[in-house]
């Protein structure tokens, strides 16, 4: 039997994507698309339920796993009406705050939800391999991690390179508040030796690049992921939605959990 999806902003880019991989999929099935009042979901030929309102689309729904890549704000008013009515739900936005995560994870011991700011198996494998990579090197290697993405991202830095930085930090028992460095002008000095530089660049429509430079002792490493299309990122969410259709609430479940 089919696993029932619903997708939040179905008329943006990623909603869309998420949208056409799902009516691809044998073992998927297209209930419902939501977008926000005066968007006309109309002109894209969606051949199920579609509307702005949550609250009267999820009851027809039961079970169907939420997509959701929208905005912090959104995920979490739609992450109350999934745990109201007992849908699962994916989500992929960036840019939460430390509350706005705590809040998650309070939602998450009462419904089945699932975040990653990131849904590459290639992102994660690096993020599995990064405090390995960070201890064999140890503290004499300087650590900047980098990022490209298009012109219209809201968030900096992206919420894959702060995942990258918590990354390393953790691996050497740093925090990231004390640590994290975004922003380099002027005459600042030598860089102090607990630091991890975090740069933003925005131009184009670059779909998502992420650097971490280990700069040592008369040699550099330099680890890259390149995203090529954000299918990508729409393989790995319904790949986590697959997962989450028969997860049970307790925690906020992670990319790590689903590999």
């Amino acid at each position: 039997m089919a696993i029932s999806i619903i997708v939040m902003g179905a008329a943006g880019r990623m909603g869309s994507t998420v949208a056409r991989l799902v009516g691809e999929a044998e073992d998927l099935a297209l209930a419902a698309v939501v977008e926000r009042p005066g968007v006309h979901l109309a002109r894209f030929g969606y051949d199920c339920l579609a509307g702005d309102s949550v609250e009267e689309l999820f009851p027809q729904c039961p079970k169907a796993v939420v997509v959701d890549f929208t905005s912090p704000e959104a995920s979490l008013a739609t992450a109350r009406s999934a745990v109201a009515h007992g849908n699962p739900m994916v989500m992929g936005a960036t840019g939460f705050t430390p509350g706005q995560r705590e809040e998650l994870e309070e939602y998450a011991r009462a419904a089945p939800l699932f975040w990653s700011p990131n849904m590459s198996v290639g992102v994660n494998a690096l993020l599995k391999a990064l405090p390995e990579l960070t201890r064999l090197l140890g503290d004499a290697y300087d650590v900047d991690i980098v990022e490209l993405h298009h012109n219209g991202k809201k968030d900096a830095p992206s919420g894959t390179a702060l995942r990258l930085a918590e990354c390393v930090a953790e691996a050497r028992d740093w925090q990231l508040a004390e640590t994290g460095c975004y922003h380099r002008e002027g005459i600042i000095g030598a860089r102090p030796k607990r630091e991890i530089g975090v740069q933003t660049v925005r131009g184009g429509d670059i779909v998502g690049v992420h650097t971490v430079y280990f700069m040592g002792p008369g040699e550099r490493i330099e680890l890259t992921h390149q995203a090529h299309s954000r299918e990508n990122f729409a393989q790995g969410a319904l790949r986590a939605a697959r997962w989450m259709a028969g997860a049970k609430p307790g925690k906020l479940y992670s990319m790590h959990d689903v590999l």
